[in-house]
């Protein structure tokens, strides 16, 4: 099918890739892994042919399709998302192909209602679902998937999995996502120091072979460089000795002719990293009773109602856009909203969101980022810890300024692990590492002894962590008693039910014929109408942001003047910049 032989790439002198040869089967579902910056999506590129390399052939079949779902998006401006997904099928008869797009878009998450929108509309990662639908529909014979699960929701996860499983394309897959390439792969290819390494074996088997292959290569490396010091020695030591040349020529060019051993000695299997020692909250550090938000006419989440104990470790999950995050933000009082919500005694909070990554100091070194918060014994390990979230050797020294916004989201998440809390909500907090250093964040969070809401889709990361899932959808929040897969074990029979329901729906709208287009329309009307108030409530808001920017231009010229500087006048400004952060919300949500 595809055959990849002596193949090498450099970029700017520095290889990256290094006299690689490997063949690709049909059928074969093979995870490509590695530390990040390794190699793995340069090789990907490479079979997609947006790379030609150094050195070396990739030789396919004449008839091999290939399906390629890069990390960016382009797509045409003005199409909705379905003309764009139709776009794959011209000059071929469209009407074919409706039923089985219809299945792939709401698979990936979308509703029907979506299916008018312009894609610009559309978020980031959800103009990558429209991508992988439109690939997904082509059935390729070669599916390259690049980080595919970090826009995705669980449900949709549970669904390309099915997908690709009950497929005959051939997969390779960079995932962080163990439980995703479990799932779906029966090969792993890992690259490393350039070189690759492949077993016909799903990834948790790997895991294990690999750490026996590690062991064996550093105790062959650490022989050689024993021997390799010897014979340096033996050099130094009768280099001027005429009674040895002949002895010291050998050993010279006994090194000459040696092949240098490589091995990645940058091991975090045996770091223990730990939270500093929670100080004891009261019972119930977050007691919500009948919450409501709502931005406009449209209502997030309605009548809220959960209570969490100390020291639990809870999930929220739930489709994108279900009110997860905006009930972390009434918790962390960055909106208004309706009901009660009390946080408990002695309550002292560590939250990462993304913008957490935006406040770090852009001047300072990673190493001094987390240098200035590292307290007691911890602060002997700061080099340990930073290559465990792959800052190692000359990274550490990089300015926050030049750092991707990934390197800086894992930055804050380093910075959050020693700082004293009792009660830690994360948010997303495994899209931007790898599988080790997500083991040491896990690890980490196991042993804390205070309390956890995790916000995440990552099913590996919360098996054995949480003890309860609350699932959001539909502005209700439900409450599961159990770990992850307790909680998708019985969603399994839930989503059976919905999916008779609507099918049962379909059937009798499908019976009453004309009346079902008049519905139509005049449900269209009703979008258009919904739309257009929306509109205009965005435009009040964008308004409103405009006004409150200038107010709070205004109070910072007025604070700095030291005579200014009142209690009333910061109090001040601290409310129109709140006021200022929770429109800004709003626009979000309304836009989207």
């Amino acid at each position: 099918m595809l055959s990849i032989e002596h193949l090498s790439i450099e970029f700017s002198a520095r290889p990256i890739l290094n006299d690689i040869s490997f063949l690709v089967n049909k059928k074969d579902r093979i995870a490509l892994v590695g530390k990040n910056g390794a190699g793995k999506t340069t090789l990907l590129r490479l079979i997609a042919g947006e790379y030609t390399p150094t050195s070396g052939t990739i030789a396919k079949d004449n008839d091999l399709t290939i399906g390629y779902l890069p990390q960016v998006m382009l797509h045409k401006d003005g199409n909705t998302l379905q003309e764009e997904v139709m776009t794959i099928f011209q000059g071929e008869d469209q009407a074919r192909f409706i039923a089985e797009m219809d299945r792939t878009i709401i698979g990936l998450g979308f509703e029907r209602k979506d299916f008018n929108r312009p894609c610009t509309e559309f978020s980031g990662g959800w103009r990558m679902r429209i991508e992988l639908a439109k690939i997904l529909l082509q059935h390729p014979d070669l599916l390259l998937l690049d980080e595919p699960t970090n826009h995705l929701d669980i449900e949709s996860i549970q669904w390309l999995e099915e997908f690709i499983n009950t497929s005959n394309m051939t997969v390779i897959v960079v995932s962080h996502d163990r439980a995703f390439i479990d799932n779906i792969t029966n090969r792993t290819i890992e690259i490393t120091l350039g070189r690759i390494y492949d077993y016909n074996v799903p990834y948790s088997k790997f895991v294990t072979l690999r750490q026996e292959r590690h062991d064996q290569q550093v105790r062959a490396y650490l022989n050689q460089q024993k021997m390799i010091q010897e014979t340096e020695d033996f050099i130094e030591r009768f280099r001027y000795k005429a009674t040895k040349a002949v002895q010291v020529q050998s050993r010279i060019k006994q090194l000459d002719k040696l092949e240098r051993l490589e091995v990645d000695l940058e091991d975090t299997s045996r770091l223990n990293l730990r939270f500093p020692p929670a100080p004891r909250s009261g019972d119930f550090p977050v007691i919500i009773q009948d919450l409501t938000k709502a931005f406009g006419d449209h209502t997030v989440i309605q009548d809220v109602n959960l209570t969490i104990r100390r020291g639990e470790k809870v999930a929220f999950v739930g489709k994108n856009g279900e009110g997860k995050t905006t009930l972390v933000r009434c918790i962390m009082n960055q909106l208004d909203y309706e009901g009660t919500l009390k946080i408990g005694h002695n309550v002292k909070i560590g939250y990462f969101a993304q913008n957490q990554a935006s406040l770090l100091d852009e001047t300072q070194t990673v190493f001094d980022t987390i240098d200035r918060v590292a307290v007691g014994d911890i602060r002997t390990k700061i080099r340990d810890i930073l290559g465990a979230f792959m800052f190692g050797g000359e990274a550490s020294d990089k300015k926050v300024k030049v750092l991707s916004g990934g390197e800086r989201s894992r930055l804050a998440m380093i910075r959050l692990l020693l700082e004293p809390c009792n009660l830690l909500i994360l948010d997303e907090p495994t899209n931007h590492l790898d599988m080790p250093s997500k083991d040491v964040l896990k690890q980490a969070l196991q042993d804390f002894d205070g309390t956890v809401i995790c916000v995440s889709h990552d099913r590996d990361f919360l098996d054995g962590l949480v003890q309860k899932v609350y699932e959001f959808g539909g502005g209700k929040v439900r409450e599961h008693i159990g770990g992850i897969y307790d909680f998708l074990r019985s969603k399994k029979i839930s989503s059976l039910q919905e999916l008779e329901k609507s099918t049962e729906e379909t059937e009798s709208s499908g019976k009453s014929g004309d009346s079902g287009s008049k519905l139509d329309y005049e449900a269209q009307k009703a979008q258009a109408a919904a739309r257009r108030k929306k509109e205009k409530q965005i435009a009040l808001i964008e308004e409103e942001i405009a006004r409150l920017e200038q107010e709070q231009k205004q109070m910072e010229e007025l604070l700095n003047d030291s005579a200014n500087q009142t209690q009333e006048n910061f109090t001040k400004y601290e409310h129109i910049k709140h006021a200022l952060e929770q429109k800004m919300y709003e626009w979000e949500i309304l836009s989207e």
